[in-house]
């Protein structure tokens, strides 16, 4: 090892160690133990012999975080000696210095504050954003320099979600926390005794902390699920890849434990022990799945190129500045990012009925960082999407000018690209929303990049129908951005958009049905034909026209939101019902199905239109 490396792994080793010993100080209630920061009391760092135990507590806490601090600036100063000529080592370790920097701010205002819940969860979200950063740093310094690129970097998304979703259960765990929920529930793994528990009327109090508990239950679940999907892989290559996949296993090992550690702080009433014990673990399978992705991204980089990969690496001819900039705005795909957009706001301000009293400005800078994190998760999205799929769009005449087929990014740039945009905006996201709108915007990407792109597309025709979740679920997140939950009118918004989905995208694929053909994308033109598509289109669109019936009684909407649902739904099914009748004609078709793709992009705008106008006008 490296000295370097050396540094790393023991600044890693005390990173773990200081987190162990902040959830000690919460547990045993020491945060407030030493007034003053950094010493424990005015005048004095080192506590007397005599003192209570908390003292000893939070001081060894402040102790151990200024060793890391030095250790971190100890190794911003190795990699700029040792390792100047790589970025991917200096950048990481200076901007792991700035984040311990702000980590020792947020401390002092946790400490000033008096611990509040919020302060308590910013500074723990910080610190494991640094644990993360280091285990990069660790995993990076053991590979070369320079690296060849050429392999598939699938395993790679699939490792990257998973870590995503680790970071956001732990989120919420740090919200029940803050929030004292930890006992609302006292049994396990229901909630007095159901699955979906309910506050007793009358108590509001009770229900925003049922809330809380239940989300980080429901959430944990979920990445199990997604822990145990990527351990499934990475056993199914071990053959190829032995490491990742003992890493994997160790990953779900651990957080089974936790999830075991997890009820055991219901029996225990929550004992210290238990409480950092599970955080420990906690941390630990977030440290091990960032080591997951990092590892299985430069594992593909050294890796034997995959057949083709020396063209797609091939930079073509050198492109100025502004022309990379463009290229990777056109990596984002941003006029889908419009669409998806158009129904989050509509949705959020629906949204404010259940929040009586929101103040305008509040309602503002909500909706302003929901857009922001929206645009940045549809492009982290499409990027992954365009990665993924360059081969396809090499072949198909309507993308091949895409950036990757061009050859203007790289596919190695363009994957990494798509995962940093993801993360920015999960993270933003939890910062300035709220944490279940960032979860769901996790969600989001991971749906529409594994399970849409990566398992459907290339194997089913109804990959667009179970595809579509990803892209119905702006308007839930609108929704938890203003309410903190998730309501039956945002599910019924959900359902508004699934639907209207595949008549959406197979009128499109009804006009360049040629182009999946010759790609072997099995889209419902290609596979079943024209007829059988037009007849799908048709009973979609009733399904969808019947959905923005039941929202107008569920949602209780008024007359502008029943008529213009009403109009723009009679002309939909007219021009599904002449699509339709058309269907055994290919020039037919294709001109209705064009006229009815363009009218579906109206359709969307202008009922979500009639939801904000039909809330803020309000009539009776």
């Amino acid at each position: 090892m490296t000295r370097f490396q050396r540094l790393a792994a023991a600044t890693v080793a005390a990173a773990f160690l200081l987190v162990v010993i902040g959830v000690g100080v919460r547990a045993t209630d020491s945060g407030l133990a030493c007034p003053h920061w950094p010493g424990c009391f005015e005048g004095q760092f080192l506590p007397s012999l005599g003192s209570d135990y908390h003292v000893w507590i939070e001081w060894l806490h402040r102790a151990v975080a200024a060793l890391i601090g030095l250790l971190i600036v100890a190794m911003a100063a190795l990699a700029v000696l040792d390792h100047r000529d790589r970025p991917s080592i200096v950048w990481p370790s200076l901007a792991a210095v700035l984040l311990v920097g702000f980590q020792a701010w947020l401390g002092a205002r946790t400490v000033q504050l008096g611990n509040t819940g919020e302060s308590v969860t910013a500074h723990l979200a910080a610190a494991m954003a640094l644990v993360g950063l280091l285990v990069y740093l660790l995993v990076r310094a053991s590979y070369p320099a320079r690296l060849a690129g050429g392999g598939s970097q699938r395993f790679t998304l699939l490792a990257s979600f998973a870590a995503a979703a680790v970071f956001g259960v732990l989120l919420f765990g740090t919200n029940v926390t803050a929030r004292d929920a930890g006992l609302v529930f006292p049994d396990w793994p229901l909630m007095n005794g159901t699955l979906v528990p309910i506050a007793p009327e009358g108590r509001a109090d009770l229900a925003g902390l049922y809330g809380a508990h239940a989300l980080h239950r429901y959430v944990a679940a979920i990445v199990l699920v997604i822990l145990a999907a990527v351990a499934s892989v990475a056993w199914r290559r071990r053959s190829e890849q032995l490491r990742l996949a003992r890493l994997a296993i160790g990953v779900l090992a651990v957080y089974l434990v936790q999830v075991i550690v997890g009820a055991l702080q219901i029996a225990t009433l929550l004992a210290p022990w238990t409480q950092t014990l599970h955080v420990a673990l906690g941390a630990l399978v977030w440290g091990g799945s960032v080591a997951l992705a990092v590892t299985a991204y430069y594992e593909a980089r050294i890796a034997a190129p995959v057949e083709g990969a020396a063209t797609e690496a091939g930079s073509g001819p050198r492109s100025s500045r502004s022309e990379q900039v463009r290229a990777y705005v056109a990596l984002t795909k941003p006029r889908i990012i419009e669409l998806l957009l158009v129904t989050t706001v509509p949705a959020m301000v629906l949204a404010t009925r259940e929040v009586p009293g929101l103040p305008i400005i509040d309602w503002a800078r909500l909706t302003f960082w929901t857009l922001v994190c929206g645009t940045l998760a549809a492009g982290s999205a499409n990027a992954i999407n365009q990665y993924l799929e360059r081969d396809i769009d090499e072949r198909m005449a309507r993308t091949r000018r895409r950036p990757l087929p061009a050859h203007a990014v790289t596919p190695e740039r363009a994957v990494a690209f798509g995962i940093v945009l993801g993360a920015i905006s999960v993270a933003l996201m939890a910062w300035t929303v709220n944490v279940l709108a960032a979860f769901l915007t996790l969600l989001a990407i991971g749906f529409y990049v594994v399970v849409y792109t990566v398992f459907l597309k290339r194997s089913t025709p109804q990959n667009i129908v179970i595809g579509g979740a990803a892209g119905a679920l702006p308007p839930v997140i609108g929704w938890a951005a203003v309410t903190g939950n998730v309501g039956l009118p945002a599910l019924l918004l959900f359902l508004v958009v699934f639907y209207w989905t595949p008549p959406h995208f197979w009128a499109l694929a009804l006009r360049i049905r040629g182009d999946y053909a010759a790609a072997g994308v099995p889209m419902l033109p290609v596979v079943r034909g024209i007829a059988e598509t037009s007849r799908q289109i048709g009973l979609y669109t009733i399904l969808l026209v019947v959905l923005t019936v039941i929202f107008a009684l569920v949602a209780n909407m008024g007359p502008i939101y029943v008529v213009a649902a009403a109009v723009l739904g009679a002309l939909f099914l007219w021009r599904a019902f002449v699509l339709w009748r058309q269907g055994t004609s290919p020039e037919a078709s294709t001109a209705q199905a064009i006229r009815l793709y363009r009218y579906s992009i109206s359709y969307l705008a202008l009922l979500f239109a009639a939801v904000a106008l039909d809330t803020v006008i309000h009539i009776p």
